[in-house]
């Protein structure tokens, strides 16, 4: 099938999280299967910067269907071949910052303009205007494209859409007067199309136009039902239940300690050796005493609310009480979070590395280095740094929450290692007393080598592949496609 797969980041051409991941593994994934996948992006500043000699314009978009000058390039995504078409509109998308808030962290104001304006080009192309193939689906990400479904159903065209939901939370909610501002039909003005709580919903119309919806591992997918998971979208999900169902990510192939490019030393589930040695480099270049007898405890992760950032800083008096544990952090976010975890990097400089901002090749250092990976998440859509973490032989401790609960398989003392089963540490309850005595169930099986030697090795035997995904999404799609009888013979 021709599959249009729009998003609003796809790793490397731009990236603020988890979605460009999977925007860039998914439809590699679903080409292996023999899909014809093309990406569709805005044409961001850091986009066009990759944009090469290849890169060739496709069309010029009508005057009046977007508000300022805008044309349609095709590139190829780095390391894959796979066609990407970028929406260059210079007055909406090359500007300094990111793809959603300015330097100063602050959302663009003009948002609702900018991603309505790329789902309007989005729908454009899928009604088959200057296309060199006919688009048999398209496959939207979260609210930055969630208008695509609900146009398709006030322009009258039939190609099938699915929506996925990485994060029910981020929604694209925006003032009632943007209706007329970006000339959506003021009659879809209600509770059950584009209105919630009085505002224009993006992710509301998507959830209620299109004709799949997934979320990104299957518990999730029940959670967010509920009232408390749902956030206050939980009667509409229920509503939509024949067609929502839960989709686990994989991850790319790119994290791989075997052929890891950005590991000093490389290993396998066979030859662990440079699991030791990376956590020595580790220590190493972050200025911390090398010691491989220490339990080493690494994060890489926003530093939110969401994450649970606060219940590891409520406990790290206790944590940090055993002078046999170091702890490094790579992230950032809230600033009151950066602040407390900066004092204590100046409180223990001897076994405490706070790393603020985002490096890649950091954080691929931190899950193979590290003796522990921290994911305490209150919720987590799916969650990919737990299974990286278990690929690279780190065990995460985790809260039991959506994609976490359904990756992570508990440890259980007193289980034989022959019996054991875990490949890491789970708390169910997302309090402060409850992550402290998970950490200190860690720490003890750490300390009996025979029994932390099964959950690393559990850990590494998991196969979190996309293969299994991409099938998954393809029978969905087959499902949503028009059915032709056959013709007799």
């Amino acid at each position: 099938m021709n599959l249009l797969f729009v998003t609003s980041e796809v790793h490397p051409l731009v990236k603020t999280g988890g979605l460009a991941d999977v925007s860039r593994s998914l439809p590699m994934a679903l080409h292996a299967l023999g899909e014809n996948v093309c990406l569709l992006v805005p044409g961001y500043r850091e986009v066009l910067a990759h944009s090469d000699a290849s890169t060739v314009i496709l069309t010029e978009f009508p005057y009046g269907l977007l508000p300022a000058p805008a044309r349609l390039l095709e590139t190829t995504l780095p390391g894959s071949g796979l066609p990407v078409w970028v929406l260059d509109c210079p007055e909406l998308f090359d500007r300094a910052g990111g793809p959603y808030q300015d330097n100063n962290g602050k959302d663009w104001s003009d948002n609702a303009l900018r991603f309505a304006s790329f789902c309007k080009a989005a729908a454009w192309l899928v009604q088959g205007h200057a296309t060199p193939w006919a688009i048999d689906l398209v496959h939207c990400n979260d609210w930055q494209t969630a208008l695509v479904p609900a146009l398709l159903k006030f322009w009258d065209c039939p190609t099938p859409s699915v929506l996925t939901i990485h994060n029910l939370a981020f929604q694209g909610n925006f003032d009632a007067a943007m209706v007329e501002v970006l000339d959506l039909p003021g009659k879809e003005f209600h509770p059950g199309s584009l209105e919630f709580y009085g505002q224009l919903s993006f992710l509301k119309a998507g959830i209620v136009h299109a004709d799949g919806i997934t979320t990104v591992s299957p518990r999730y997918a029940r959670e967010i039902q509920t009232p408390q998971m749902g956030c206050g979208f939980d009667g509409l999900l229920r509503h939509r239940a024949s067609v929502l169902s839960g989709i686990l990510n994989g991850i790319d192939e790119l994290w791989n300690p075997a052929t890891d490019v950005m590991l000093p030393h490389c290993y396998s589930i066979v030859r662990k050796s440079g699991k030791a040695m990376n956590k020595a480099h580790l220590q190493h270049k972050l200025g911390l005493p090398e010691n491989p007898d220490v339990f080493l405890v690494g994060m890489v992760s926003r530093l939110t609310w969401q994450k649970g950032i606060d219940l590891v800083l409520d406990a790290l008096d206790d944590l940090l009480d055993d002078a046999s544990v170091q702890f490094v952090v790579l992230g950032s976010g809230d600033a009151e979070m950066e602040r407390r975890l900066v004092h204590w990097n100046s409180r223990l400089p001897d076994r405490v590395r706070i790393t603020l901002g985002f490096h890649e090749a950091l954080s691929h250092e931190i899950i193979a280095g590290s003796d522990l990976f921290l994911m305490p998440s209150r919720f987590e859509p799916c969650g990919l740094a737990q299974m990286y973490a278990m690929t690279y032989g780190t065990p995460p401790l985790v809260h039991h929450t959506g994609g976490l609960a359904d990756t992570v398989s508990p440890y259980l003392p007193g289980k034989s290692s022959r019996t054991q089963s875990g490949t890491g540490f789970v708390f169910e309850h997302a309090h402060t007393y409850d992550f402290s005595e998970c950490f200190r169930m860690a720490l003890a099986c750490f300390r009996d080598p025979p029994a932390w030697k099964k959950v690393v090795h559990n850990a590494m035997k998991k196969d979190f592949r996309w293969n299994i995904a991409a099938q998954e999404y393809v029978a969905l799609y087959n499902r949503l496609l028009p059915q032709w009888p056959e013709l007799p013979e």
